[in-house]
């Protein structure tokens, strides 16, 4: 402020100055220019005196001039000057704010981790300062902590009935584990029983099919009129899982597997191992349903023949319409219709009717 009052002060004498040089050169044109002023000498004497007060005013405007110059210039200094601090001042603000502003994040930030300690830790950063220092890393205590409470979590809330509940769930527990006891044992106990069944099924399977097959050997002739068969196991070291094959020798042919008999063949070996079954194991009732329409007559006929072994231990009955079975009947049972639409139920019994012819 006070440059500036000075360059004013000193622009205003610079302007009286220019202002009184102006008159003095007008005064030397007048003086000049009138012959009845006074004297040659006189106004030699005046012209010198304004010449030396116009040099001297043109000095002293100079060292005005001069002054002024220095004085604009240390102006211009100090306008540029103060432009700097006012950028280095508003630079300073701007880095004040952003320390304020920064300062109050970690100010919250700082708030947020101490309810953070006493929330999540129950402990107050007095109480944590004084905590001794961890020997792990940071890493492998936030590990621990991690695996702390998922440990706590999975506890789940304090149960106050817990001793309570513990005392009827151990009594649940003791009791289970008598049932399982009890269960375990009984497991053991039909393992056992099983063990000895199955013993037992094998020892009666393996005299069972020992029986049928020698059996089914003599059998196997009397129905073919000849050749040969007999019984195989599949797997003879597992009688519970064991198939059986039959193997059979018809007259006249090579010995060969079921499967690659004829139908009636087939038909006739079935048949001769159904009679060893029974004979093995006899039976009072057995049905039969057209198991010999595949034979022709003569097989028929022995069919026929044969079904007599069994007339002291099994009732066969027999649905045929082969003459050679019914030949063999002790009755015979069948169904006609005498009328349209009404069908009745016709008996014969072949004793009643060698009584009659005898009668005759």
């Amino acid at each position: 402020v006070s440059n500036e009052a000075t360059l004013s002060n000193l622009t205003d004498q610079y302007e009286n100055g220019q202002a009184h040089l102006k008159r003095l050169e007008t005064d030397i044109e007048t003086y000049q220019s009138e012959e009845s002023l006074g004297s040659e000498e006189e106004l030699r004497e005046q012209l010198n005196q304004m010449n030396e007060t116009y040099d001297s005013l043109k000095l002293e405007d100079q060292t005005l001039r001069d002054e002024v110059n220095a004085v604009s210039n240390t102006l211009t200094e100090l306008e540029q000057t103060m432009k700097n601090h006012q950028t280095d001042l508003q630079k300073l603000q701007s880095d004040q704010n952003k320390a304020e502003v920064k300062q109050s994040k970690l100010e919250v930030n700082l708030d947020y981790q101490l309810n953070y300690l006493v929330e999540e830790y129950t402990i107050s950063y007095e109480e944590a300062v004084k905590l001794p220092p961890l020997d792990d890393s940071f890493d492998e205590a936030s590990t621990k902590v991690k695996h702390l409470k998922n440990a706590i979590k999975q506890l789940g809330p304090v149960n106050l009935n817990a001793i309570e509940e513990y005392e009827q769930v151990s009594e649940r527990y003791e009791f289970l584990m008598k049932q399982q006891k009890d269960l375990l044992d009984a497991k053991n106990q039909l393992n056992t029983t099983m063990d000895e069944m199955d013993n037992e099924v094998k020892t009666r399977f393996k005299e069972s099919f020992n029986n049928i097959k020698a059996q089914f050997s003599k059998v196997f002739p009397q129905m073919f009129g000849g050749g040969k068969a007999e019984l195989r196991l599949t797997d003879p070291d597992d009688l519970l899982t064991s198939g059986v094959d039959i193997v059979a020798q018809p007259p006249g042919k090579r010995l060969s597997s079921l499967s690659l008999l004829s139908g009636g063949e087939r038909a006739l070996t079935a048949i001769s191992l159904l009679f060893s079954i029974i004979q093995v194991s006899p039976i009072p009732f057995c049905i039969l349903d057209e198991a010999e329409a595949a034979l022709d007559e003569s097989n028929v006929a022995r069919f026929g023949h044969y079904l007599q072994n069994f007339e002291t231990d099994t009732q066969f009955i027999v649905i045929t319409h082969r003459k050679g079975t019914m030949a063999q009947a002790d009755s015979l049972y069948g169904i006609t219709m005498q009328e349209k639409g009404v069908s009745k139920l016709v008996s014969v019994r072949f004793e009643d009717v060698e009584e009659m012819d005898l009668d005759d």
